[in-house]
């Protein structure tokens, strides 16, 4: 490989977990398709020290550092300043950067009608434009100014400092990629290909025996395995130079799970956003167990509206009969939760909406509820469209929450199999 960065994510409330890190992943996506190879992605909270250690180790073996978080007004946002003092750089309000943030904060204050202490505003804006020697600044998206902080001697990788807003940070990053000393290790970069193979209904021991099988042909792919509600992903990254290597991944795959192999690159999202697409056909929901997760998922993409004119969430017997036509007497033969219950909820949805799909899912979220004959997580889906009716009744493990998004997952595969074909859901 080329060369490699590493990232550093800033925050207590990232490392403690109350707030998802966004940036550390995204950030190493953009590295890999500018061709840096991401080894290491380190999370650290407020602590000078512990910023210093990772500053130190991931300089130890990359060619470019990114940090992303600690540069707001308060007290325990410290990353310029780290950053300054491990490149050894010394810090230095630069006022002209402080009048220029100032005049954010200002604007921003009056838009939102905030009475604000006018010296604790000046203290935390002048903290924000405080800038190590010879670093090059880059322009606040919100309040926070970028950096880009090469070593003050030696041959140490440039630090580029971004904001923790996800927002800004993506806002920022033209910029950042513009600044010379990250021009100088793009330059040098080397390009870095990934390429999924998505598999629906095969154990990864089954993949695993095949991947042992031809190990000794896929020479300079890193291949990474994992299982999804269901979906068996197969990332592979690679240079160039191993694309013959790949192609015989590629081969080995098909031959061994033809059956089961789902797509050579888009996920099953894009799959069905692309076959209604393709073919203007719409679909509607009616759902009960999942809550409106399914048709969440299913617009949750630019356009989703030429295709979803809607969904039902019916979780009571009287909103399945009076919303989407479900029969009573079949809710009191067989239950709510039953493949007839979800083929009216399928054809109740697509009626209401004049959708030429219809999809319905009824189930037992848990954790109380079963019974012998119907344990938590018994759910079952139905769909119909133009080409006919595919259904699927299964057991789904885990809690109430890993229900649903599995749940969600085997409707969007129904929905694959009824509009493409395929492996069955």
């Amino acid at each position: 490989m080329g060369a490699r960065a590493g990232i550093v994510v800033t925050g207590t409330e990232v490392l403690t977990g109350r707030v998802t890190d966004r940036n550390g992943p995204w950030l190493a996506e953009q590295l890999r398709r500018l061709g840096l190879d991401v080894g290491q992605v380190v999370v650290v909270g407020d602590r000078p020290e512990d910023l210093h250690s990772a500053l130190a180790y991931l300089s130890a073996t990359n060619d470019l550092v990114l940090t992303s978080g600690g540069l707001g007004p308060t007290a325990d946002d410290l990353t310029a300043q780290v950053v300054g003092d491990f490149c050894g750089r010394e810090s230095a309000v630069d006022e002209e950067l402080a009048d220029r943030i100032g005049a954010i904060v200002d604007r921003l204050m009056a838009r939102r009608g905030w009475a604000v202490d006018a010296e604790a505003t000046r203290e935390g804006t002048r903290k924000q434009a405080r800038v190590p020697a010879g670093a090059l600044v880059l322009e606040p998206v919100g309040t926070a100014p970028g950096l880009v902080v090469p070593p003050a001697q030696g041959d140490g990788p440039p630090v580029v400092v971004l904001p923790g807003p996800p927002t800004e940070l993506q806002a920022m990053w033209p910029a950042a990629l513009a600044a010379a000393p990250v021009r100088a290790v793009l330059d040098r970069a080397e390009e870095l290909r990934q390429d999924t193979l998505r598999l629906w209904g095969t154990p990864e021991s089954e993949l695993a025996a095949t991947l042992r099988r031809v190990d000794d042909q896929l020479a300079g792919l890193e291949i990474t395995t994992c299982l999804r509600d269901g979906e068996l992903e197969i990332v592979t990254r690679y240079a160039p130079a191993a694309g013959a290597a790949y192609q015989r991944l590629v081969d080995a795959v098909r031959a061994d799970f033809g059956g089961t192999l789902v797509s050579e690159g888009p996920d099953v999202d894009t799959l069905v956003a692309d076959a209604l697409g393709s073919r203007g056909l719409t679909v509607a929901t009616a759902e009960s167990c999942t809550g409106g997760q399914l048709v969440a998922r299913l617009i949750d993409r630019p356009g989703a509206s030429a295709w979803v004119p809607g969904g039902v969430v019916s979780y009571s017997n009287t909103a399945k009969q009076e919303l989407l036509g479900v029969s009573a007497q079949t809710l009191a033969t067989v239950g709510a939760v039953s493949p007839e219950v979800a083929r009216q909820l399928a054809d109740g949805a697509r009626s209401r909406f004049g959708a030429d799909v219809g999809i319905g899912v009824t189930g037992i979220a848990g954790p109380g509820g079963g019974s012998p004959d119907k344990p938590v997580g018994t759910v079952h889906l139905c769909a119909v469209g133009p080409d006919g009716v595919v259904t699927r009744s299964l057991v789904v493990p885990g809690d109430r929450a890993a229900f649903r998004k599995r749940t969600v997952t085997v409707g969007m595969h129904l929905l694959r199999s009824l509009l493409l074909g395929g492996p069955p859901a």
